[in-house]
């Protein structure tokens, strides 16, 4: 048989009983026939509680040390799993990001893959062993420097890995059963899906759905890897995230594809509005490019009708809550420069969106959507689409309120409580 790629969470290897429990998995996967890389996490919160520490001793970190000690977390998690698997007397070998032939840009803290070199993954395998790989982590192609790729990217290292590999399939274990129609802590009646496509999982993954990194379903889908959800507390078969037919997939693969794949809600997100920009060519793009160069990413951007009376305009867009200040600095500078009147700043907001790729043919879901906020009192401050989703953002303390709502009106409540989490994190 081929090779499979597992990927265990921090709440999976969280103490020595999950780490044992994970090595007998890794191990059943090998008896079965099957060649396996494993890539693990930190062991629960230990991510967290390191950059808690580095905060104690500095205020500002620098970048390339607080890489260096966050990469000790996964370290320490890929030598015990290879120990607990050689304990259950089979040969396993442990690999750092850089040994594991990750290799990234140089930028600290949330680098990106440029390349994968498994060939010392690939000797461990033909040697017989099981490959154990630290996640979240990799290898400066200029600098040569430690990198970590940022926030859940163990995730993004399992599927790179899969396809550098050639991979039958991607095993992306945590602490729920699956995806989810809603965030079961939301929403206690939403459904497990069996299947969904790389393109509603994307869409998912940006709207804040935080069962799956975004850039890992992007490398998913570029590959056309399959990847396999599912909880390494239970049993059970969980969703699979793919886009063509496959003989490992659940019975009804080939169905007709759902209206609506699910709700997913975003808390991590701020919104600026530039107030009274004059209304000239170059003077949006001049805003635009001072943030691109700060290195804020921008998720919605609405511009207001010009007033005829004064010739300016209002020009909104949401952006990740940590790049606040940076986004409000850069704009400071260009006060002068651009001539707008003032910045509001609000970090109180909340991003609904509703995804589906039934939406391109069944028209009338907008207006079930927005109809469905207005009965449960939610105010719209802004709306953004694309082909199968539409985002709205709304007072963080209404989130609740309108996913709950949505998934209502759009009859995705199970009969009965299907979702367990089982480790407390949802990761």
């Amino acid at each position: 048989m081929g090779i499979v790629v597992q990927k265990y969470g921090g709440s999976s290897v969280a103490d020595a009983d999950g780490i044992k429990r994970v090595a007998q998995r890794i191990v059943a996967t090998k008896k079965a026939g099957h060649d396996v890389v494993v890539v693990v996490s930190a062991m629960g919160d230990a991510t967290d509680d390191l950059r808690d520490l580095a905060e104690q001793v500095t205020p500002l970190p620098p970048p390339r040390e607080l890489d260096m000690l966050l990469t000790a977390g996964e370290r320490i998690s890929m030598a015990l799993v290879a120990m607990a698997i050689a304990a259950l007397g089979h040969k396993a070998q442990s690999f750092t990001g850089s040994q594991a032939g990750v290799i990234t840009d140089s930028v600290h803290g949330r680098a990106k893959i440029i390349d994968i070199t498994p060939g010392r993954i690939e000797q461990a395998i033909a040697g017989g062993a099981i490959a154990i790989v630290a996640g979240f982590q990799g290898v400066s192609q200029d600098t040569k420097d430690v990198t970590t790729l940022g926030r859940g990217a163990s995730d993004t290292t399992a599927v790179a890995l899969a396809a550098a590999l050639g991979a039958e399939v991607c095993e992306i274990y945590s602490d729920v059963d699956g995806v989810f129609t809603a965030d079961p802590r939301i929403v206690p009646t939403a459904r497990k899906l069996d299947r969904i496509s790389h393109e509603e999982m994307l869409e998912m993954a940006a709207s804040g759905a935080k069962i799956l990194h975004l850039r890992c379903v992007e490398y998913a889908r570029r590959y056309n890897m399959p990847v396999h959800v599912r909880s390494s507390f239970s049993q059970k078969e969980g969703t699979w995230v793919l886009d063509a037919p496959s003989p490992d997939s659940p019975e009804g693969f080939a169905m007709e594809q759902a209206i609506i794949a699910g709700v997913a809600h975003d808390r991590s997100e701020a919104k600026i509005t530039v107030v009274g920009v004059p209304d000239k060519i170059g003077e949006a793009a001049r805003i635009f490019e001072a943030l691109a160069t700060s290195e804020v990413n921008l998720d919605m951007v609405v511009q207001n009708v010009s007033a005829a009376t004064t010739s300016r305009t209002d020009i909104s867009f949401t952006l990740p809550r940590e790049d606040g200040q940076a986004a409000m600095s850069a704009l400071a500078r260009l006060q002068d420069e651009v001539g707008y009147d003032k910045l509001l700043f609000d970090d109180r907001i909340g991003k609904v969106s509703l995804i589906g790729a039934g939406m391109r043919s069944h028209p009338g879901i907008t207006a079930k959507f927005f109809a469905a906020l207005a009965s449960a009192g939610v105010n719209i401050e802004m709306i953004s689409t694309s082909e199968i989703r539409i985002s709205v953002i709304v007072d963080e303390s209404q989130v609740d309120t309108a996913v709950q709502a949505t998934h209502t009106a759009f009859d995705l409540d199970a009969a009965e409580v299907e979702a367990v989490v089982y480790g407390g994190t949802g990761r």
